[in-house]
C-alpha cells in the first residue's frame, strides 16, 4: 500500500514539475531584472529623488526611462551609477 501512495505521489510531482516549467528568452530575462534592479533603485534613493511620489508605487517597465531620468537629475554619484546600471 505504501509504494502504491509513493508512486502515485511521485507521479502527480513529476507532471506538475513538467507543467509549471517555463522557459524564458534571454531578452525577457533582462527585463525582468531591470525591473527588479529600478524597485531596488527607487526604494533605496527614494527619500532623495522620488520624496514627492508615493513610497509603495510599483515600478514597472515604462517607468524605467523616468527612474533613470530621476536618479541622474537629483541624486548623487551612487544614484548616478544605479541609473547607469539601468541604461539598455
Amino acid at each position: 500500500m505504501d509504494s502504491i501512495l509513493r508512486g502515485y505521489l511521485a507521479e502527480i510531482g513529476r507532471r506538475g514539475g513538467k507543467i509549471s516549467r517555463r522557459t524564458l528568452s534571454p531578452e525577457k530575462a533582462r527585463e525582468m531584472v531591470r525591473i527588479r534592479e529600478a524597485r531596488r533603485a527607487y526604494r533605496r534613493f527614494y527619500h532623495q529623488c522620488f520624496w514627492s511620489f508615493a513610497p509603495d508605487l510599483v515600478i514597472s517597465a515604462d517607468d524605467i526611462p523616468w527612474v533613470i531620468e530621476q536618479l541622474r537629475k537629483y541624486g548623487g554619484r551612487t544614484a548616478w551609477e544605479a541609473a547607469a546600471r539601468l541604461c539598455p
